[in-house]
């Protein structure tokens, strides 16, 4: 098991908090000083974002902060520098969420090789065929990096089955149809769904896309699930502030959900 899983999993009685940042939104200055937000105010994992220009799975926040981050150049090269500099300070394990297409780019064993060696310990390519999937595992395997893996509510049984199979350690439950973002409820049939999955693996599980408030947070964190991952309420905040602002918002925010879900 990664140290993804084992942090997900290493307390049962609580729920981990995950949230989502885009990397190089607006700069790579802000990106390092919002980990570090994160880290101190409760993240027990932390997903960052790849900026690109045809995110599919992401919602208008997410997408917007990419463009931006794009248009001030902001590359892979960039991102992986950053984090060989500030992996080594932080606490909360890293996840890179990235698609397929910058994978093929760097190409898969360089890719892998490069967020390893920077300190990252997991991996989401949203738009990843299933059965690429081994290929793409066999060099996360070789450099210890958890490749995680979605699950749709729309994922048949035979899916379902496929895709606890190939995981490692932690299965990643899409709350809602469609792209990321703000969301006034969550369906509580994802919890039946969640259920189900627990009673066919012991494997992690974290629940994202649309989880925005802090009354959900701690309605979702009594669910069955181990974490829970918030990406457009963080980047809102980003977004609607100055870089210095946003700082000091961003680790309020995640102190307050943070507290909601012990």
């Amino acid at each position: 098991m990664s140290l993804i899983s084992n942090t997900l999993r290493k307390n049962n009685s609580r729920c981990a908090l995950v949230p989502f940042i885009t990397a190089g939104f607006p700069n790579l200055s802000t990106t390092i000083n919002a980990l570090y937000t994160l880290d101190n105010n409760g993240a027990d994992v932390i997903e960052l974002g790849i900026p690109y220009s045809d995110a599919l799975a992401d919602g208008p926040v997410i997408q917007q902060s990419s463009k931006i981050a794009l248009s001030h150049g902001i590359n892979l090269d960039d991102i992986i520098k950053m984090l060989r500099l500030v992996t080594p300070s932080l606490n909360a394990p890293i996840i890179i969420f990235t698609y397929y297409n910058p994978v093929l780019a760097k190409g898969i064993s360089n890719f892998i090789m490069d967020i390893s060696s920077a300190g990252v310990s997991g991996l989401i390519i949203p738009d990843l065929p299933l059965e690429e999937a081994d290929y793409v595992m066999k060099f996360c395997d070789k450099y210890n990096i958890e490749l995680i893996l979605f699950i749709a509510p729309t994922s048949s049984v035979n899916r379902i089955k496929r895709i606890i199979s190939k995981s490692r350690g932690c299965i990643y439950l899409v709350s809602s149809f469609g792209v990321t973002g703000v969301r006034d409820q969550i369906d509580e049939k994802i919890n039946t769904l969640a259920k189900k999955l627990k009673s066919q693996t012991d494997k992690a599980i974290m629940l994202g896309f649309g989880i925005s408030s802090i009354e959900q947070a701690k309605d979702i964190s009594k669910w069955y699930i181990d974490g829970i991952v918030i990406g457009s309420a963080f980047m809102k905040i980003m977004l609607n502030n100055t870089s210095v602002n946003s700082i000091k918002l961003l680790g309020e925010f995640c102190n307050l959900i943070k507290s909601s879900i012990k």
